[in-house]
């Protein structure tokens, strides 16, 4: 992305870590794998029963499991938005999914944590799913990236979507700003993301460097390789999870190889929940309601796990609420590095990483929307669900990769907005959820309403709801927004 005018004058210091000083030498590497539409069910050391996930383990016992970790709106485009900016996706404009017809992206103006690592001299790469805009207007390498393997979208944006294939062209697979195939073979994605990956690590043994591997699976449609098909006991799904077990042991296995395990920060986790309404092509959201497109525990609340030897506890559950939009402060603080003058809706979270006793994120509340409706917020241990209509899927389960509704609905244009046009794509039925209440710590699958009996909580939580209407709007309130920063729109590079 354009170079900020903010000069970093800060490089030479050190954040306080663990009670010493971290001197420049120590900075940590960081490994972030971020998977597609994974279920918070999905992993063994998460509850999955018939799925071998034993690198991801591996990284459980070894560091810290948070078991309420968040992203602030269950859809691929507005998740990573989060992700990359620290900010909620409405702020930044990029609430949704963008597709192979969008016209918009992330602003040359945001500041992204691929720019921060880049700022501080590392290697930066990238091998994976994008999804801030369209090459070349938008690419990552405009973005804080040195390189990129990947696709711009998801990859059902191609003659494999299970419903609107004939609306698809090609998929293309960029290296770098160049298309290097067309509907290249998906069942090779994970293994060839994991290579360059590999070789990044091996490239960069010498000097810090952060790697971003936003795994293009388990989005529908799925494939594994010839050496995992078959090898799950829950079907080609499993088999796709096991693959990505697979690539994180390969990631792993090259720090190893270089020493680099103590100096490296690893985290493993997803940018929403399942996408339920697939079947058997879908995962699992654990004890968790609903999934991908709701705002539900089992849309927005992902697995994740983080290692880093000495500094995060190894062995420990954590459950303080915290979110993704939490990672740029947070590596911000690890480097001593400033961040821009501007909002960053997402705090710093290394004491709650490092284990610190009655260590809290610094905030009263995460706030979960769907599009530009603010549908539910998280506070403490409770969470409220304004009144909204939601997806939920058909009651039958295919096996066949098509959505559940599949001959009840004639799907919409994949440029259908609102609900029922998305709804309509995916075979979802839409329902109303009333003003409802529920205690996260003992009903984490949202099952009883509990609004009646404690309405100081529902008065106190609706109050926390006028901030984040105030800066990002609320059509469900019909308030606009003050807080909103500009898109970026491919007409400004024309």
């Amino acid at each position: 992305m354009r170079a900020l005018l903010a000069t970093f004058v800060l490089l030479f210091l050190a954040p306080v870590i663990s009670g010493r000083q971290l001197c420049a030498a120590e900075r940590p590497n960081v490994v972030l794998i971020y998977t597609d539409d994974l279920g918070y069910g999905d992993l063994t050391c998460f509850g999955a029963e018939k799925i071998r996930t034993p690198h991801v383990d591996s990284l459980a016992r070894q560091g810290t499991r948070f078991t309420d970790f968040y992203t602030v709106q269950s859809v691929c485009t507005a998740s990573r938005a989060a992700l990359m900016t620290g900010c909620y996706a409405n702020r930044v404009g990029l609430q949704g999914a963008l597709n192979h017809t969008s016209q918009t992206g992330i602003h040359a103006e945001e500041f992204l944590m691929s720019e921060l690592f880049q700022q501080q001299g590392y290697a930066t790469g990238m091998f994976g799913k994008w999804h801030l805009g369209l090459p070349p207007y938008f690419s990552p390498l405009k973005n804080g990236f040195d390189e990129w393997l990947g696709i711009p979208y998801s990859n059902d944006n191609s003659k494999y979507h299970p419903v609107l294939s004939k609306e698809m062209p090609p998929l293309p697979l960029f290296d770098g700003d160049r298309v290097i195939e067309l509907d290249a073979d998906q069942s090779q994605f994970t293994r060839r993301l994991t290579e360059r990956a590999v070789a990044l690590i091996d490239k960069n043994k010498s000097r810090p460097f952060f790697l971003y591997v936003p795994h293009i699976m388990p989005h529908v449609p799925i494939f594994a390789s010839d050496s995992f098909r078959g090898r799950s006991q829950l079907g080609l799904y499993g088999d796709v999870i096991e693959e990505i077990d697979w690539s994180v042991g390969q990631i792993l296995a090259a720090l190893a190889r270089h020493g680099l395990e103590e100096n490296t920060l690893v985290i493993f986790t997803s940018d929403n929940g399942p996408f339920l309404g697939y079947g058997d092509h879908a995962g699992s959201p654990g004890p968790l309601r609903e999934g991908k497109l709701t705002v539900f525990e089992g849309g927005v609340r992902v697995p994740c796990v983080m290692r880093w030897p000495g500094h995060i506890p190894p062995g420990r559950d954590c459950a303080e609420p915290i979110a993704t939009i939490d990672l740029l402060p947070t590596f911000a603080a690890l480097l001593g590095a400033p961040l821009p003058e501007r909002t960053i809706d997402g705090v710093n979270i290394r004491p709650v990483l490092f284990g610190e006793p009655g260590a809290k994120p610094a905030r009263e509340a995460l706030y979960f929307y769907a599009g530009t409706e603010l549908q539910a917020i998280r506070s403490d241990d409770w969470k409220l669900h304004f009144p909204h209509k939601y997806m939920t899927r058909f009651d039958e389960k295919r096996h066949d990769g098509k959505p559940s509704g599949w001959g009840r609905l004639k799907p919409k244009s994949i440029t259908q907005s609102g609900i029922e046009g998305i709804a309509s794509r995916h075979g979802y039925r839409v329902e109303e959820l009333p003003l409802s209440l529920f205690d996260l710590s003992t009903d984490p699958g949202e099952q009883k309403n509990v609004a009646a009996e404690h309405p100081e909580v529902v008065e106190r939580i609706s109050k926390l709801a006028e901030w984040a209407r105030a800066e990002f709007g609320d059509k469900l309130t019909g308030r606009t927004g003050n807080g909103l920063r500009a898109i970026g729109r491919v007409e400004s590079f024309e």
